[in-house]
């Protein structure tokens, strides 16, 4: 039997393009002799739908789009991911299912038993689990079909999943009893820079329990804050990956089932920093491919944040579309300028440069009569901020480029940044990405040749707010910081944790107070693409008011 891997980028909700693709493949498919083709979780209608579930018509649209593509498996089959109508009176309206198609339709439907209802996954909100067991044959061979997380139950019990589990049944224990042939499993799995080994453990940990061959098969694509890293796999009966698609693009690869037991893919191992960058492109393009704007602004202020965000912003949309504003104040320093000027000429983008030095002096002017003789303070510090801010979206509403915001994962956490000015944006780019990884990113840049100024690297990170500023004269230096932060959001340790690892009571203190108190400025800030396991957005909902 040949299988093929359709991995593909869908767009929710675009049901013609969508529809395309999946009927390209098939037809594709078809042509070099293909028995069965595979493609992702709900890729009917794009992951995640969120609550367009709840809209009748676009659940009819799916309904109908999938009619179509099944008029096209002639000769071939096909298992594809879309929601179906539940048909009995109690439970939630819909299913999430796999469709098997064979013969010009529809031939049976196989429901998703495993609901996630963890960070940022919210399936429960829609769907039913699934409670009825049943293979599919093709070709003298029984296959069990699974969605997802309808694997991972061997993974450890010490995992989000498992720990919010809504069910007690195991979907491989129930198919296992029916003497299934091979496991396929479509999947709509997000990118943290860590998840791959943790993929293939649970996979590998599945097929050596069950002594069964797996066909996986992931989406790539970003849709928001979520990135899809495809890495799609078939993994033989002994837990040996046969066969691994692409990273962060549209891949095709048959393979013949009798043959993967005694193939063993080559092992890939990826640097994290690099699989971030290659995410963080394809976010950025995939945002704004997907709504429709071409060209982008943002701040270029000769620091590193903003230095890395305009390459990585030139380099998923194009220099032709990058432009950029130099802000600088009396407190910026002749380096700073030097700076950016230099990397926007190694880009080959458009800069402008404003300086804000008489724009801000108009504020002190405006406020001097209320602020008395009260000395500076941060509030003449965040007028700055905010005069960059309005003039950067001024240049972005006149000439409709979409502003990037460069705060990193590490001051947001800590709230050092101002609302209504470098917190802007419509999309976060390094919101999730913590100022010791920033750096490693910016070399990771430079590693060819240099694009990024050095200087830009090693100079004391400041926001040239003040005179002499530096971001160490109000927080620990970033590597005691990133630590703390890595274990109290990612980890979930307490304070007194995270101390017993060795960091200071008084540094731990003050950082997870930080943390606390700025809840409301995240919930203020643009959409964040996610790279980590617990990045700040929708997955991690804390209360604004709260004393814990």
């Amino acid at each position: 039997m040949k299988i093929a891997l359709a991995q593909l980028n869908y767009h929710i909700g675009n049901f013609e393009s969508n529809t395309e693709k999946i009927i390209s493949a098939i037809n594709k498919s078809r042509k070099s002799g293909v028995d069965l083709v595979l493609f992702s979780e709900l890729a009917i209608c794009g992951y995640p739908p969120k609550d367009l579930l709840e809209r009748k018509e676009f659940v009819e649209k799916s309904k109908s789009a999938l009619q179509k593509v099944a008029e096209h498996c002639i000769d071939i089959a096909a298992v594809i991911g879309g929601p179906s109508v539940n048909p009995h009176p109690k439970g939630k309206n819909l299913y999430n299912s796999a469709y098997f198609i064979s013969n010009g339709k529809i031939e049976s439907i196989h429901n998703k038993t495993l609901l996630p209802n963890y960070d940022i996954f919210d399936e429960y909100r829609y769907f039913e689990p699934n409670t009825e067991f049943s293979l599919v044959e093709l070709k003298g061979k029984k296959i069990a079909i699974t969605i997802c997380e309808d694997l991972w139950e061997t993974q450890p019990v010490d995992n989000n999943f498992a720990k919010s589990a809504l069910y007690t049944i195991s979907p491989m224990e129930e198919l296992s009893k029916l003497n299934p042939d091979f496991v396929v499993n479509i999947a709509a799995s997000p990118f943290s820079y860590n998840q791959q080994d943790l993929r293939t453990n649970i996979l590998k940990a599945t097929s050596e329990r069950y002594q069964l061959p797996i066909f996986y098969v992931n989406q790539i694509g970003a849709h928001t804050e979520l990135i899809f890293d495809g890495d799609s796999l078939v993994m033989n009966s002994k837990g040996e990956v046969a066969k691994r698609l692409n990273y962060f693009e549209e891949d095709y690869q048959i393979v013949d089932l009798e043959a993967i037991e005694n193939k063993k893919a080559e092992a890939r191992n990826v640097n994290y920093i690099e699989k971030i960058h290659d995410a963080l492109v394809l976010g950025l393009k995939d945002y704004f491919g997907k709504m429709g704007f071409t060209k982008t602004t943002l701040g270029l202020s000769g620091g590193i944040d903003s230095a890395v965000t305009v390459v990585l912003a030139e380099r998923a949309l194009g220099k032709e579309n990058v432009r950029v504003l130099l802000m600088p104040s009396e407190f910026s320093s002749d380096h700073s300028i030097k700076d950016a000027v230099d990397l926007a000429e190694n880009l080959s983008i458009q800069y402008d440069i404003v300086p804000i030095q008489n724009i801000f002096q108009e504020f002190q002017k405006s406020l001097e009569p209320i602020f008395d003789d009260l000395p500076f303070n941060v509030a003449e510090e965040n007028i700055q901020a905010r005069v960059r801010g309005t003039l950067v979206m001024g240049l972005s509403n006149k000439f409709g480029h979409i502003l990037l915001n460069t705060s990193n994962k590490s001051e947001s956490a800590v709230g050092y940044g101002t609302l209504y000015g470098d917190m802007n944006g419509g999309l976060s780019v390094l919101g999730d990405v913590y100022k010791t990884d920033v750096f490693k990113l910016a070399w990771f840049i430079n590693k060819d040749k240099e694009v990024i100024p050095e200087n830009s690297i090693v100079k004391p990170p400041s926001a040239e707010l003040r005179p002499d500023q530096k971001d160490s004269d109000s927080l620990p230096d970033y590597d005691v910081l990133d630590g703390i932060l890595f274990r109290y959001i990612e980890k979930n340790m307490s304070s007194e944790e995270i101390i017993q690892d060795g960091f200071e009571r008084v540094t731990v203190q003050k950082a997870l107070r930080l943390v606390n108190m700025n809840e409301y400025k995240r919930f203020q800030t643009p959409p964040i693409l996610r790279v980590s396991s617990k990045a700040f957005g929708f997955g991690r909902k804390i209360p604004l008011v709260a004393k814990h």
